[in-house]
C-alpha cells in the first residue's frame, strides 16, 4: 500500500515515470495532513493549561471537530491507495473488442461508466478536505497560540486537497458524454471551489491576526 511506504519512498514514487501515485493520491495525503496538523495542534490545546482559557463552549466544539477530523484523516489516508486504481477500469474498457456495432456499444458504455467511478474517488477526496477545513475554525481561533502557524499550514494543505482533487474531477469530466449528470458535477465542483476558498481565507484571517497579536 502506497500510505505505508516512508515518505522518502512515496516522494520518488510520484517522481517516477510511473503514473501513479499522481496527484489525484498526492492531494488526499496533504488533504490528510492538513487534518493531521490541525488536530496536533488541538493535542497541543485540549487537556493542557492554556485549556482554561478556551470558552466552555468553544471547548465542546473543538472536541467534537478534534474526533470528526481524526476520522477524515483516516478516510483521506485510504484515497491515497483508492486513487491510485481509481482509473482501472476506464483502461479495462478501452481494451474491449470493438468488432461489432453490439460490441463498439458496450464498450462505449463500459469507457463512459469508468470515467464516472474514476472521478468519485478523487470527488470524495474534495469533499473531505472540504470538510477539514469547515472543522478548523475552532482551532484557528482558539487553539495554542504558540502553534497557530501549524494551524496555518494546515489550512492550505487541506485547500490543496480540494483544488487538486476537483482538478482530476474536471479532467475526468470533458470525456463524460452524459450532459445532465456533466452539470450537475459541473456545479458541485464550481461549489466545492468556491466554499474552499473562502473557508481558506477566513481560517487565514484568523491565523494571520493571532500572529500579529
Amino acid at each position: 500500500m502506497l500510505v505505508e511506504r516512508t515518505a522518502k519512498d512515496f516522494v520518488y514514487d510520484v517522481a517516477s515515470e510511473n503514473p501513479t501515485p499522481g496527484g489525484g493520491s498526492v492531494a488526499a495525503l496533504v488533504g490528510g495532513l492538513g487534518g493531521a496538523l490541525t488536530n496536533m495542534v488541538g493535542n497541543l490545546t485540549i487537556g493542557k493549561k492554556i485549556y482554561a482559557d478556551v470558552p466552555e463552549d468553544k471547548k465542546a466544539i473543538m472536541e467534537k471537530n478534534f474526533n470528526e477530523i481524526e476520522a477524515l484523516v483516516d478516510e483521506l489516508l485510504d484515497l491515497v491507495d483508492e486513487d491510485s486504481t481509481a482509473f482501472d477500469d476506464v483502461m479495462q474498457a478501452f481494451k474491449l473488442p470493438k468488432d461489432t456495432d453490439e460490441n463498439k456499444k458496450l464498450r462505449s458504455e463500459a469507457i463512459q461508466s469508468g470515467y464516472k467511478k474514476a472521478l468519485e474517488v478523487p470527488l470524495r477526496c474534495g469533499e473531505r478536505c472540504h470538510d477539514v477545513l469547515k472543522l478548523q475554525e475552532v482551532f484557528a481561533e482558539h487553539g495554542n497560540i504558540n502553534a497557530i502557524t501549524d494551524v496555518g499550514v494546515g489550512t492550505l494543505l487541506a485547500y490543496a486537497g480540494l483544488e487538486g482533487a476537483l482538478f482530476n474531477v474536471t479532467i475526468n469530466l470533458k470525456s463524460i458524454k452524459d450532459q445532465d449528470y456533466k452539470n450537475e458535477m459541473e456545479a458541485k465542483v464550481e461549489r466545492l471551489l468556491a466554499d474552499g476558498k473562502s473557508l481558506r481565507d477566513s481560517l487565514l484571517e484568523f491565523v494571520y491576526g493571532r500572529l500579529k497579536a
